[in-house]
């Protein structure tokens, strides 16, 4: 497995060495010849620290400082995609400010580049929190440059309501997490404004129509920002968030009917 991964990671960073995505992107040094390299990778050396480092510190990233980051992802996203690359597993730890200024996308190890079997394309890749829901459907939906975006989208919100996951920590398989719609960011942080909290709402919503499409949809609302915001996202029917309400509420009025019963057996005269 490790060297399936070694190798995926050199095919696709070899394929993006010239391209626009490759600033954002770690250059992976080639071997010399004669060396073993079939069990690690050699990267360069850039100062900086990942995004989930740089929560663990609790370091409270200003509102101007995420929108920075949240348009070099996009942007660098919105390149791999257009080249057929899906990354699956974007979150704060593959997300890696540099001092120079640059973000930069790290671990193409599970990426996907649209010539893999069917069978892999189906398999489960990335972190459970930050894959989209529809990817724990029966049968599953594949992953494709839209979950990129929700992984993205769950990463701005955690970024913006200091560490907090938009529907909690999700175990993998767990459909149920997502039968409620997120708070606001500006409820955990009073510094988001109103339209960057309608931008990661859309991003993370639970229905895959409600999000972004491409990530130069999410770029261009993210540099409009005040001038051009996104309309509200209205509250998901109790009914759509829960299939399994009919029944509950089947159940709760059956609890009742016993219990009303059961009372008029035993103390209502007869």
């Amino acid at each position: 497995h490790r060297v399936d991964r070694r190798q995926r990671q050199m095919c696709i960073r070899d394929s993006l060495q010239t391209g626009p995505a490759a600033p954002h992107l770690v250059k992976l040094h080639a071997p010399r010849v004669g060396e073993p390299s079939a069990h690690y990778l050699l990267y360069e050396w850039v100062e900086g620290h990942t995004l989930e480092q740089a929560l663990a510190r609790r370091e409270v990233a200003s509102v101007e400082q995420v929108l920075a980051m949240g348009r070099q992802a996009a942007r660098v996203l919105g390149f791999l995609h257009r080249q057929g690359v899906v990354h699956r597993d974007v979150k704060p730890a593959n997300l890696h400010q540099g001092r120079d200024g640059v973000l930069r996308l790290l671990d193409l190890g599970v990426a996907l580049t649209g010539r893999e079997p069917e069978a892999v394309r189906a398999l489960h890749a990335g972190t459970a929190s930050y894959v989209n829901p529809e990817q724990w459907d029966d049968p599953p939906v594949p992953a494709d440059a839209r979950s990129d975006l929700f992984a993205l989208g769950v990463t701005l919100y955690r970024l913006l309501s200091g560490g907090r996951l938009p529907y909690g920590e999700v175990i993998p398989y767990q459909r149920g997490r997502y039968w409620r719609d997120p708070i606001a960011p500006s409820r955990h942080n009073p510094q988001v404004p109103i339209w960057l909290d309608a931008i990661v709402l859309k991003a993370v919503s639970r229905r895959v129509d409600d999000r972004f499409e491409t990530a130069e949809e999410l770029l261009l609302a993210l540099e409009r920002g005040a001038a051009r915001p996104l309309p509200p996202p209205g509250q998901t029917p109790l009914a759509a968030r829960d299939p399994a309400l009919g029944w509950k509420a089947a159940l709760a009025a059956s609890v009742v009917l016993n219990v009303l019963l059961v009372y008029w057996m035993l103390f209502l005269p007869r």
